[in-house]
């Protein structure tokens, strides 16, 4: 199937269907969907979940999704393209926020089907700004596109604010849900540039835990050693923004706390398994991609 991909900022679309086709868009970043209408079977990598109306799902990037439909259907989509988060000039006042929530998303959202919201509030926060988002597009005009992409702007805040508060993180948990290890990845995540912060003794101190037992139990719950997280994390950021940015080596390896680009080229090759050069060539996610249809 040829694959099709879209330049602009963003992409907003409605359309009904009474039977799913497959779109052939290569969806580099992710896309929030709304169910206005309808029921059915949301499916991502062969695992599903229930829709209906008022769901808000997210499709990640590069994935194999598709929704079986049991009732005629109403769905939004609001797709975030590269082009979003390209920066037209280097003081352009909120980019690097805007990126920073994108890529937090990106890099945490476990990829699973499944509602995204668990919030009431922040569900009716969302649906205002769909609104919004639909009726500035239907009458489209001068000052439309900074408009809706304010809107979406909100949408990533909120989404970044749920992930933060739910276990959405992807890692294989060995022994169940436990509260501390979804706070110790969130505060992980959230710190990531921040190496002094990330130093086991720091974060044993932060925790309230011996630094012994917090590397055992990271261990235990996340099936590696907190080290190798800590770069793979990072990693991911450097994937998403050699993908989705104009951030050059330098200021990549500055942000994520790399020694030099010398350092990040090396250990970017040792654990993707390909240079940073045959990686942007290539332009697809290493690190980052889960399993594949």
């Amino acid at each position: 199937m040829q694959v099709l991909e879209a330049y602009k900022p963003f992409e907003v679309q409605e359309i009904e269907l009474t039977q799913w086709q497959q779109r052939p868009v290569k969806n580099n970043f992710f896309e929030l969907v709304l169910i206005k209408a309808g029921e059915g079977i949301q499916c991502i990598n062969y695992n599903e979940y229930p829709y209906e109306q008022g769901s808000l799902f997210l499709l990640p990037p590069l994935k194999c999704h598709s929704f079986e439909i049991h009732q005629t259907s109403q769905f939004v989509f609001l797709k975030f393209t590269s082009d979003f988060f390209q920066a037209k000039t280097r003081d352009a006042v909120n980019h690097y926020e805007w990126f920073k929530e994108a890529a937090y998303i990106l890099s945490n959202y476990n990829q699973l089907p499944g509602d995204i919201i668990h919030n009431n509030l922040d569900r009716r926060h969302i649906y205002t700004l769909i609104d919004l988002i639909l009726q500035e597009n239907r009458n489209f005009g001068s000052g439309s596109d900074s408009l809706i992409k304010s809107f979406m702007t909100s949408i990533l805040e909120i989404l970044v604010r749920n992930i933060k508060r739910s276990s959405f993180h992807e890692v294989e948990m060995s022994a169940g849900k436990d509260e501390r290890i979804t706070k110790l990845l969130t505060y992980i995540n959230e710190h990531i540039s921040e190496p002094h912060l990330l130093r086991v003794e720091q974060l044993a101190k932060t925790f309230l835990l011996s630094p012994t037992y917090l590397s055992e139990f990271f261990r235990k719950k996340v099936n590696m050693p907190l080290r190798e997280y800590i770069i793979k994390a990072k990693l991911k950021l450097v994937e998403i923004r050699l993908l989705n940015s104009d951030y050059t080596l330098t200021e990549i390896a500055e942000e994520l706390s790399f020694t030099d680009v010398s350092h990040l080229s090396k250990t970017f090759k040792r654990y993707a398994g390909i240079s940073i050069r045959e990686f942007k060539k290539e332009g697809e996610y290493r690190l980052l991609k889960r399993t594949v249809c």
